[in-house]
């Protein structure tokens, strides 16, 4: 395993040509006008995985995006991985706060600049690249497929379905990903928990069309003032949820675990200075860790209504609308909240407006047991290449159809990602550091090594 440095220098340039070619689709999911675009970064992944060693690769239909799949089975008998990435990316809005242009990948202080960098092109890539090496070299100990979809921005819609109608197809041991950061770069770490999430559209609806705001001021209501006095009721001054049994099934942490939670290297001047904030907001009585790991949050995504335009134009607009998502943990049902939060929203309103409430989408936390076999491997895949042993932390983000797969498949999945918070994924600038690029292909290949021991210490 010692000459995966090697190949990594001897390939460095192509890798990130191939990668850059990879980012320069524009493969937003979001955004119907990009439906070509997926199907074109569907065929650029055929290409790259099957010119790694792949023994077949097809492009799978769905009613949406469609799945990459592909494998190599060098004997039924030895344990299988599945990789699992997505090939769809966030949209680049506002776009003029891009210091380059989000699809046209730029080296500058060490780090890939692009829309997908990170998120998930440049994680997904570097499992690419390890598999070649390991076929490339004849190491490659297990059985390993792939499964890369291009919906995850938007939920993953279609790959529940695909995954209850290819369960024999899909089958292996465990599932293996990169979607996840790091503490530092200096500090490794394995994600052993995501938050669940619940996205809704909300619209309040006031008058039958926009109002002179002289002629009808301070005599109709305004569907924007209400709307707002409507979102800061749905916490109360401690930040606490104020959306009636929000908490009722949330797994309270012991102190315990909050204690070896609180051993993770964090620096709050440098959190916030990062952040360019004076002071941090969260619920009363959590660190700011706990907050994003392991208690549940709301927030609103985007509010919109009325005149935005140049200059001024005085109206009452008829509509006022807003995105809210919340973030769940463990045993709270995406279903069951959203219900719940549709009931108390529609609650706070006056009898002056309509509201209406639009569940978009949804997905269950997830929690990974670090006495598991893949864990451990993984363990050991990084004091391999980092010499020090990973922290498991649970991550503030979500991947909701890593649940799905447990609960759909039956297997669970290991989340080695190599991002770091500076990464701005979903932001403009969003960057991937070429040492972490390429500190997970070299990290990768011992995972295989180590979890295709029939035994794990």
């Amino acid at each position: 395993m010692n000459t995966i440095k090697n190949y990594i220098e001897e390939n460095k340039e192509r890798f990130l040509n191939e990668l850059f070619e990879l980012i320069r689709i524009p493969s937003i999911s979001s955004i119907e006008a990009h439906k070509p675009d997926m199907i074109r970064c569907a065929e650029y992944w055929k290409k790259l995985i099957l010119e790694a060693g792949a023994d077949k690769c097809e492009i799978m239909p769905t009613k949406g995006n469609p799945v990459v799949y592909a494998e190599k089975i060098i004997d039924p008998k030895l344990k299988t991985v599945m990789i699992y990435g997505h090939y769809d990316v966030m949209p680049v809005d506002p776009v003029e706060l891009w210091n380059t242009p989000p699809f046209e990948p730029e080296i500058r202080d060490g780090k890939i600049w692009a829309r997908g960098a990170d998120d998930d092109k440049g994680q997904a890539f570097m499992h690419a690249k390890a598999f070649e090496y390991m076929v490339k070299t004849n190491q490659l100990p297990c059985n390993v497929k792939f499964m890369l979809e291009g919906e995850e921005e938007i939920g993953s819609p279609s790959l529940y379905p695909f995954c209850e109608e290819n369960k024999e197809l899909l089958k292996a041991d465990i599932i293996l990903v990169s979607d996840t950061s790091m503490i530092d770069k200096d500090t490794p770490s394995i994600t052993t928990g995501l938050r669940g999430l619940g996205y809704v559209e909300v619209k309040v609806t006031g008058p039958n069309r926009d109002l002179h705001s002289g002629l009808y001021g301070g005599a109709v209501a305004n569907p924007i003032n209400i709307l707002c006095e409507m979102i800061t009721k749905l916490t109360d001054s401690n930040n606490h949820i104020t959306v009636p049994d929000f908490y009722k099934e949330v797994v309270f942490v012991s102190d315990e675990e909050r204690a070896l939670m609180a051993q993770a290297p964090y620096d709050e001047k440098e959190y916030k200075a990062a952040l360019n904030v004076d002071e941090l907001h969260g619920e009363k009585g959590y660190s700011t860790i706990e907050r994003t790991g392991i208690r549940p949050s709301l927030d609103v995504c985007g509010i919109w209504g009325g005149y935005q335009g140049e200059g001024a134009k005085t109206v009452i607009p008829s509509t006022a609308h807003a995105k809210i998502s919340f973030r769940l943990v463990p045993d709270q049902d995406y279903n069951v909240i959203t219900e719940r939060f549709k009931q108390y929203f529609e609650s706070l309103a006056p009898k002056s407006v309509k509201v209406e409430v639009t569940p978009l989408h949804g997905g269950y936390a997830y929690v990974s047991p670090i006495d598991m076999p893949a864990y451990k491997a993984a363990e050991k895949a990084y004091q391999t290449t980092y010499g020090k042993r990973p922290i498991p932390t649970r991550s503030g983000g979500s991947i909701p159809i890593v649940a799905g797969f447990e609960k759909i498949l039956g297997i669970k999945s290991i989340l080695m990602g190599f991002g770091l918070g500076s990464d701005a994924i979903h932001s403009p600038n969003e960057n991937y550091p070429l040492e972490q690029f390429f500190k997970g292909i070299e990290t990768i290949p011992y995972f295989y090594k180590e979890f295709a021991k029939e035994n794990i210490a």
